[in-house]
């Protein structure tokens, strides 16, 4: 979930003769093959439940392997993330997508828990470098495709494709693995089939960034000096929003399983998808609110929502619990949003790659810690006692940060 300021493409950037794809078609061919290897992410989302079953996985093994994720994708967002804006579009988006048919493959090959975590630290790694850089192509090419327009498209196709795509995966591998049969198989077979076309619609699409030698550096992070407690402030913001989200894609299909008693596999993707639809949604609909008004609505719903979902658990209320998540993910696409337009604003131009890239830092820590401390503390008490600890903490963090992000 990345969204990144980047350089405008230069006007001797390459226009590819060879390229079969326009820049309009191109522009929908990238978005494409964004939302397909964002899905491809949460795939195994609805299935942790079954490597439990059946292939002896603990609570803690589901939560290692997810942060074996985020591990990824904060190695690959400062390694590689920003490379594109010299090296090329297509030459980073290509190599990237087909590492994510190399996870797909490793899936297919075992359950083990040492391929599962080498197959996520790859997907991980892909997605660290898709996910800035199909961004800003996106921009780019509705740039190219309609000069007179405004970039308001493209921000939205490039934000209904990011969490719309987590928002598809979940449901999509549910659906195949209660119905079609093989469910630790089908899904990887599936998705693998739709990467390939992604990977040949990236090599079709037009470049839009004239390759240039220059020496090479990790990705930098800097922070505005004059507003460091509100750049603070935001990155906690986005800390606590990704926490929501990690919370559904790895933890909470296992309480809806288990102290729930709902086992379906397509009810355990459905609600992942729920919670990214509802963020996604959240998105759209306050894209003409101020930054103020975001961030304060996304604070209140995230806290809501928490609340919602921990009483829900505790309950044993599945309608509770569906409440609770669209509210929470409303929250954290609300609060995402805010923070990053937060941040955008405090930072001047000539740094403002290097604070968006600690921003981010902040937001995939999130995806990763706070869901590693709940899987350690479900084998310590009960579900409902962990994910109330859980809320806490992050309701926590967002009285904390409310009252500089809402400072006028």
């Amino acid at each position: 979930m990345t969204i990144v300021e980047t350089r405008p493409a230069p006007a001797g950037a390459p226009t590819d003769r060879r390229r079969r794809f326009s820049h309009e078609q191109g522009f929908w061919a990238i978005a494409a093959a964004f939302a397909v290897s964002l899905a491809f992410t949460v795939v195994p989302t609805p299935l942790w439940a079954i490597y439990q079953r059946h292939d002896g996985y603990s609570t803690i093994a589901v939560t290692i392997a997810f942060a074996a994720y985020a591990f990824g994708v904060i190695v690959s967002l400062f390694l590689a993330g920003h490379v594109s804006d010299w090296l090329g579009r297509r030459r980073v988006l290509l190599p990237a997508v087909l590492l994510e048919v190399i996870a797909a493959a490793l899936f297919l090959t075992s359950t083990g828990f040492a391929v599962v975590i080498a197959a996520r630290v790859l997907s991980g790694l892909g997605i660290g470098m898709i996910t800035a850089t199909a961004t800003a192509h996106l921009s780019e090419l509705h740039a190219k495709a309609r000069p007179d327009a405004s970039r308001a498209r493209g921000d939205l196709v490039a934000t209904v494709a990011n969490l719309g795509g987590f928002a598809l995966g979940p449901v999509a591998s549910g659906l195949l693995a209660e119905y079609v049969g093989a469910p630790l198989r089908t899904p990887y077979l599936v998705f693998l089939g739709l990467l390939l076309l992604a990977a040949l619609a990236v090599a079709l699409a037009p470049e839009t960034v004239a390759v240039e030698s220059r020496r090479y550096r990790p990705q930098r992070v800097g922070v505005p000096a004059a507003a460091r407690p509100r750049y603070f402030a935001a990155a906690t913001g986005a800390f606590a929003a990704l926490s929501v989200l990690g919370l559904f894609t790895s933890l909470a299909p296992a309480f809806v399983a288990g102290t729930l008693h709902h086992p379906s596999r397509a009810l355990a993707g459905a609600v992942a998808s729920l919670v990214f639809a509802s963020g996604a949604a959240a998105q759209i609909l306050l894209r003409h609110r101020s930054i103020r008004g975001t961030l304060g609505t996304g604070l209140a719903l995230i806290v809501l929502g928490l609340a919602t979902v921990t009483a829900a658990v505790w309950a044993e209320s599945l309608p509770a619990f569906l409440t609770g998540g669209v509210l929470a993910g409303a929250g954290a696409g609300a609060l995402l949003k805010g923070a990053i337009s937060t941040v955008v604003g405090l930072a001047p131009p000539e740094i403002r790659g290097e604070s968006l890239a600690g921003l981010f830092l902040g937001g995939y820590l999130g995806l990763a810690v706070p869901v590693l401390g709940l899987g350690v503390l479900t084998q310590l008490v009960s579900a409902p006692v962990a994910l109330l600890g859980f809320a806490a903490a992050i309701t926590f963090l967002v009285a904390v940060v409310s009252r500089p992000l809402l400072r006028r």
